[in-house]
């Protein structure tokens, strides 16, 4: 059950008006691999209730993330700055579209604070598109690493960012200057799925950006993900690490893609474990310094485990201690 203090779910029709009017797609049954508990630790209780507390918005609970259990009661939670209104309409995502609300000065203060009171030793932050602002939100960005830098100064810090595709350069510049560890955008699919599943955005564009983020800061990490299961073929996923290899990007994620409505992309197909193994070994092959490739797979799923092995990895390539 509930609890009874939660609000209420928006329904998918107010929650994503660009979907309302789309022919339902069936919900498939999960196989065995993809099923999780539902979250009712002491540790989930307790995030979530200082997120609520400070006013906090997550990617967990807006994206419906399946690992949001697991996450919780360890204390991990993924930020999602600048409201929780998308000024995009991915055919995938869960997190509501519309007209968002004007930025709250004091935000970075209170994802710091929070960041600070649960001790995480490594935080992910992200955001909602905000195609209505000039630069994207790129200083609200900065302006929260500088403030978890300042509150908690051994943390290390990956933000996952939108693509500033109607920005000028500036915006990622903003970005990078305030000095995340780890510098993650995704993907989210192979191009010939643009249209369908991610038609605000560009392909190449996100591509260009993080090949951009090392030419500003060649130490600073670049990650990436991509989901499975929404129609591409092996040969595509094969040329989507190809393609974030020529761009120098460090740590690919896969994960099965999992339909949130009827009025979402429907999963073609459900993506085995064997062949998530297939994938992982063929990225290391292609020289990923760090891959993470599961049915659950998500960009912060593991993070701050998966930035030492990153860390370690690199030191291990340049002969470091």
């Amino acid at each position: 059950m509930p609890d009874t203090q939660d609000p209420a779910p928006k329904a998918p029709s107010l929650r994503h008006p660009e979907k309302a009017h789309r022919p339902d797609n069936a919900q498939p049954k999960k196989p065995g691999w993809i099923k999780v508990k539902a979250p009712t630790s002491q540790g989930y209780k307790e995030t979530r209730d200082l997120l609520k507390s400070n006013k906090l918005v997550t990617v967990c609970e807006e994206a419906g993330c399946p690992n949001v259990g697991e996450c919780w009661s360890h204390g991990h939670a993924t930020m999602m700055i600048m409201g929780e209104t998308c000024t995009r309409g991915c055919s995938f995502c869960n997190v509501a579209t519309g007209k968002p609300d004007a930025l709250d000065a004091f935000e970075p203060g209170r994802v710091a604070h929070a960041v600070a009171t649960l001790g995480l030793k490594h935080v992910v932050i992200t955001s909602v598109d905000r195609d209505d602002l000039e630069d994207g939100g790129a200083e609200h960005f900065a302006q929260t690493i500088r403030a978890v830098r300042h509150r908690s100064p051994e943390t290390t810090i990956e933000v996952l960012t939108p693509d500033f595709l109607k920005c000028g350069p500036q915006a990622l510049e903003k970005v990078v200057e305030a000095r995340p560890d780890v510098f993650n955008h995704n993907l989210e699919t192979v191009p010939g799925l643009y249209p369908t599943v991610r038609p605000g955005a560009r392909y190449f564009h996100s591509l260009r950006l993080l090949q951009r983020v090392k030419e500003l800061d060649p130490a600073m990490f670049t990650k990436s993900g991509i989901m499975v299961g929404l129609g591409e073929d092996r040969q595509g996923v094969s040329q989507v690490m190809d393609d974030m290899r020529a761009a120098d990007i460090d740590f690919l994620t896969i994960g099965q893609y999992l339909q949130p409505t009827p009025k979402h992309h429907a999963v073609a197909r459900f993506v085995t474990p064997e062949e998530f193994a297939d994938y992982e070994k063929a990225a290391y092959g292609k020289g990923f310094l760090m891959v993470s490739a599961t049915p659950l797979t998500r960009s912060s799923y593991h993070a701050g485990e998966d930035f030492a092995k990153l860390r370690a990895a690199r030191n291990a390539k340049l002969g470091r201690d």
